[in-house]
């Protein structure tokens, strides 16, 4: 089998029963969202993007509340979404770019998820986050600029994440083969 064909059924599977959720951290476009849906279907548990939950939950897109409470507001009211999806039965979980970076959400995460950052270049990053608008971080400003200043601040912080996995641009199923067999080989040692 071809492992670089996009449509291929990947034969990397969880060894173990999922005991805790997984939670997607990295920066806007690192893919946490498209790779958590495939992820979450293979795992056979429930995908939960976070900030569609927050849209829910607010009334407002994630841009709105940026505009109209700014970001510290937002990062609260992410905080207290992610802690309530965190209680519930194991799940994917795709965070927003800065999630990950506010201690208490990143301490919860640990307590009780597996995080699992999604590296990617920047110039992917550019690329992916080039075809949509609805980022308040990128719309001022150059964004490339803005995502290495991003990618500076906050690689140091997704590298305490459990597991790393390198998301490049080929197929997506091969980072959720990356994922599983990462997932595999921390759950056998915590055993």
């Amino acid at each position: 089998m071809d492992n670089t064909d996009p449509d291929r059924k990947s034969a990397v599977k969880l060894l173990h029963k999922l005991d805790r959720s997984v939670v997607l951290v990295g920066l806007m476009g690192a893919g946490k969202t498209t790779i958590g849906r495939r992820l979450a279907a293979r795992l056979g548990v429930p995908f939960v993007d976070t900030d569609a939950e927050i849209e829910a939950a607010a009334g407002r897109t994630v841009s709105e509340i940026f505009a109209d409470f700014g970001e510290a507001e937002f990062r609260q009211g992410e905080r207290r979404v992610i802690a309530r999806l965190l209680k519930e039965r194991p799940q994917v979980l795709a965070t927003g770019g800065g999630a990950f970076i506010d201690p208490k959400t990143r301490a919860r995460i640990k307590e009780v998820g597996r995080s699992v950052w999604l590296k990617a270049p920047v110039d992917l990053l550019v690329e992916r986050t080039a075809r949509r608008n609805t980022r308040p971080l990128l719309n001022t400003g150059d964004p490339r600029q803005t995502l290495e200043r991003l990618a500076s601040e906050r690689y140091p912080i997704y590298a305490e994440a459990d597991i790393t996995v390198e998301s490049g641009s080929g197929p997506h199923d091969n980072v959720v083969d990356a994922i599983i067999r990462a997932l595999n080989a921390a759950m056998s040692a915590a055993q």
